[in-house]
C-alpha cells in the first residue's frame, strides 16, 4: 500500500487501486481542511502556514524529526504482539524493521550520507553515527516501559484519522497516536512525544492538539474523552488532561476564529510573518520579509486546485 501526503502535510494510507475491469470511483472536490498542526502554524505564523499549505514549500528533515518517527513506528507496531511479546526486548527488535522502512525514504537516507564531523548536524550532543543514533532511539522506546504496561493495553485505534466537518463547513482532521477505549465506553486518546514534558506555563499549548482530537471524537461519536495523555519519552513522565462538554464548545468556537483569520488571508493573500524564538528552527528565513527576504508571488493557482473559494486578484502581466 502506498502512502500520500494530505493537504496538512500528513500522511495518509492511500485507497487500494479498482479491480480490472472496474470503473473508476468519482473523484470528490477537494477542499481546505484544518488540523492541529496548521491550526498551530497559523498562531504561531501566519506567514509559515502560507509556505507549508498554500506554497508547500520544501523543508528539510532532521535526525530529531526522523527520531521521533522511527519511535512512533516502533509503539505502533508493539501492539501488532500478542501482549506477552509486547516486552522490552520485542519493543527493540522492532527498531531495525522499522529503520529499514524509513532509510527507502531518500530525504532520509541524504540525512544521513554525512557525518556529524563533515558537518551534517551543527548540535555538538548530537550521535556522531548511526549506531549512535539509533541507540538514542531505543532508550527512547526504553523510557516508554517505565510510564506504561503495554502488556495491559488494547487500544481500539492506532495512527487513526479522525475527521468531522462542523456545521459551518469547517472539515476538521488529524491522526491519533492510540486511542483507546474501557469496556464501559469511556475514551482516552493518547499521543507520544519524543522530547520532554514543558513546563506549566506551557501545557495549555501542548494540550491543543489533544483537544482538537477530543473536539472531533466528541462531534462524531458523541462522547467526551475521559481522558487526554501526553506520553514525553524524553523524561519518562505523562501530562493527563480531562476535558467537559462546555470547554469543548469554547474550543471549537477558537478554532472557527482561527479558520476565519485563515480565509481572511486567504482572501487577500496578506499572510504577515510573526517573527519570536521560532523562527531559528524556521527553513524559510530567505523568502521572509522579517529576515530582510521576499516571499514568492501568492500561488493563487495552487490554492484554487486545494479547494478555496475566495482568491485574492492576482494581477497578471
Amino acid at each position: 500500500m502506498t502512502v500520500t501526503v494530505e493537504n496538512d502535510g500528513t500522511l495518509a494510507k492511500a485507497p487500494e487501486p479498482p479491480a480490472e475491469g472496474s470503473a473508476l470511483p468519482e473523484q470528490a472536490p477537494r477542499r481546505p481542511s484544518l488540523s492541529p498542526s496548521r491550526a498551530a502554524d497559523f498562531k504561531t505564523c501566519p506567514l509559515l502556514y502560507r509556505f507549508r499549505t498554500i506554497d508547500r514549500l520544501p523543508e528539510r528533515k532532521s535526525l530529531a524529526m526522523v527520531r521521533g518517527t522511527l519511535v512512533h513506528s516502533v509503539l505502533e507496531r508493539l501492539y501488532d504482539l500478542p501482549p506477552a511479546q509486547r516486552t522490552v526486548d520485542g519493543a527493540l527488535e522492532l527498531l531495525e524493521p522499522a529503520w529499514t522502512d524509513l532509510q527507502a525514504e531518500p530525504e532520509v537516507a541524504e540525512l544521513f550520507a554525512t557525518t556529524q564531523g563533515e558537518g551534517a548536524e551543527t548540535d555538538v550532543n548530537a550521535p556522531e553515527s548511526v549506531d549512535a543514533w539509533l541507540a538514542s532511539a531505543g532508550k527512547l522506546v526504553e523510557r516508554y516501559f517505565t510510564i506504561e504496561d503495554p502488556t495491559r493495553i488494547e487500544p481500539a485505534g492506532r495512527e487513526e484519522l479522525v475527521e468531522v466537518t462542523l456545521p459551518d463547513g469547517l472539515l476538521l482532521r488529524g491522526f491519533v497516536d492510540r486511542l483507546d477505549i474501557a469496556p464501559s465506553g469511556a475514551l482516552r486518546v493518547v499521543d507520544y512525544k519524543t522530547g520532554s514534558m514543558p513546563r506549566e506555563a506551557f501545557e495549555n499549548k501542548a494540550l491543543f492538539q489533544m483537544k482538537f482530537y477530543a473536539l472531533v471524537l466528541w462531534r462524531t461519536r458523541g462522547v467526551v474523552a475521559a481522558q487526554l495523555k501526553l506520553i514525553y519519552l524524553g523524561d519518562g513522565d505523562a501530562l493527563t488532561y480531562s476535558p467537559d462538554e462546555e470547554e469543548l464548545l469554547r474550543f471549537e468556537r477558537t478554532l472557527l476564529a482561527i479558520w476565519s483569520a485563515i480565509e481572511r488571508a486567504v482572501s487577500t493573500g496578506d499572510f504577515r510573518p510573526n517573527k519570536s524564538r521560532l523562527c531559528g528552527w524556521c527553513d524559510h528565513q530567505a523568502v521572509c520579509p522579517a529576515f530582510g527576504g521576499t516571499p514568492p508571488p501568492f500561488p493563487a493557482d495552487a490554492a484554487a486546485a486545494a479547494g478555496w473559494q475566495t482568491l485574492p486578484v492576482v494581477e497578471r502581466d
